[in-house]
């Protein structure tokens, strides 16, 4: 637990491993918070590194977002009467730089018992480049990084969060964090225009969860004005998604990826929704409180 929340911390206020072991040391808010006294012992910062690798190699993250939402819920925070799916790219500093440089290797085939070289280019592998990010052009500009597949309940509060590289189709990628979030049947799915696919209709209806895509105007075909209707109701209360992710942004510099593959990338966004269930959950307690 100790190392838990002085990862939570590093998420909080964006210091490395060891600035954070600094600061608990210096400060008796952090080690209060992370629940050390004044005689106890401060643990390294190459312990909370291997910490959090044990956990990215568990594959537990999603688990624990989960049973966090769950006691929430359980006091009456969590409330989830309809959710909200969108997507948003976490840009990787570790992009590929100057022309690709090839190499040649030779592949040995046997044809009719007679060993034939026959050579082929291979691209070589750059040090310091993520191999598992990928490019993506989103609203004119070029991105290498990941995608992050978030949904939301209505408050924006975070219940399930999917990661893939970033050119990963959001078409393709309304299923998996769907089944995360362990949805009720009945539940109202808001997304936007670009999960507009049968393929995605037909998945909540699968799911028996209620379906609130936004229309998309076909080539030769404009929306109807009942459709430009539901678009227009959608849109009002899709705005709690872009405030979670500009919240996040402003709040604890994401958008950025700290490490270096899928996996760590994925457990980054899970710890910020951490971070930011956590820094809402007060002003919704005081918000029921005075309803």
């Amino acid at each position: 637990m100790v190392l838990f929340r002085m990862e939570l911390m590093r998420t909080w206020y964006g210091p490395s491993d060891g600035e954070v072991e600094e600061q608990v040391n210096d400060r008796l808010s952090f080690s209060r918070f992370a629940g050390l006294g004044m005689a106890d012992e401060v643990l390294d910062s190459t312990t909370l590194c291997r910490f959090r690798g044990a956990l990215v190699k568990s594959c537990v993250y999603d688990r624990l977002l989960l049973e966090v939402n769950r006691q929430l819920a359980s006091r009456h925070v969590m409330v989830t009467t309809g959710v909200i799916v969108d997507a948003s790219v976490t840009d990787s500093p570790r992009r590929p730089r100057g022309q690709k440089e090839y190499e040649v290797a030779e592949d040995r085939h046997e044809d009719e018992g007679a060993d034939t070289a026959n050579a082929r280019l291979v691209e070589k592998p750059r040090p310091g480049v993520d191999t598992e990010a990928r490019w993506v052009k989103k609203a004119g500009k070029c991105h290498f990084g990941y995608k992050r597949h978030t949904v939301v309940n209505q408050n924006g509060l975070v219940i399930a969060e999917e990661t893939t590289a970033a050119n990963g189709s959001d078409i393709k990628h309304l299923a998996t964090p769907l089944e995360k979030a362990g949805l009720k049947q009945g539940t109202p799915v808001m997304a936007d225009k670009g999960y507009d696919s049968l393929e995605n209709r037909d998945t909540l209806s699968r799911m028996k969860l209620k379906k609130r895509i936004m229309h998309k105007a076909q080539k030769n075909r404009r929306l109807t004005e009942r459709e430009t209707a539901v678009n227009k109701a959608i849109s009002k209360v899709r705005y709690a998604v872009e405030r979670t992710y500009g919240s996040m942004l402003r709040w604890f510099g994401a958008g950025v990826a700290r490490y270096v593959g899928l996996a760590k990338t994925h457990a980054q966004h899970i710890m910020e929704a951490f971070a930011y269930n956590s820094y809402r959950t007060p002003g919704i307690i005081v918000s029921n409180c005075i309803e």
